[in-house]
């Protein structure tokens, strides 16, 4: 909570690859408030009062993956929005004749993303949404001590720096 709400204030996309994470963790504690609150929070050194928001604060993740059907797989409501967002901005960058350099690079990135989103079981997935999967896809990767292929890392070159221009132009 503390982290997500640090991140959403510097990085959009460090944000959402948190939250993915986020996401991952109840996954993996079966969406199971009791358990994420004795078995994973206290490992993150906080004391009573930060232990207490924590806690409300996965219970309320944990109730909205319920709610929205997202026990196995997808996104809460918030992040999903938050990837709406991102797109929309994207696609405002891409309208404006003036950004040049933000038009070069995501025609640099745009075959990796293209491609991106033939790999994806999801071929509804907007662009910024098949970016965010891959960042977070490597973050998980490097988090395994598994090597990126050179291939994966060049890819990976242009679609940060496309969000990264991104987030430079207007703070969302």
């Amino acid at each position: 909570m503390f982290i997500a709400q640090k991140l959403r204030k510097q990085s959009i996309s460090a944000y959402l690859i948190y939250m993915y994470q986020v996401e991952d963790i109840i996954r993996a504690y079966g969406l199971d408030a009791d358990r994420i609150a004795t078995e994973y929070l206290p490992r993150l050194g906080y004391d009573e009062e930060q232990l207490q928001q924590a806690r409300e604060w996965y219970e309320s993740l944990v109730r909205m993956m319920h709610e929205e059907g997202k026990e196995e797989i997808g996104h809460v409501r918030v992040v999903q929005n938050t990837l709406d967002l991102l797109e929309d901005h994207h696609r405002e960058l891409l309208a404006d004749n003036d950004n040049h350099d933000y038009r070069a690079t995501y025609y640099k990135a745009l075959p990796h993303i293209v491609a991106l989103r033939a790999q994806s079981n999801n071929k509804d997935k907007h662009e910024m949404e098949n970016c965010i999967d891959a960042l977070y896809g490597a973050t998980i990767l490097r988090m395994q001590g598994k090597e990126l292929f050179a291939g994966t890392q060049n890819a990976l070159k242009p679609i940060s720096e496309l969000l990264r221009l991104g987030e430079e132009a207007n703070k969302l």
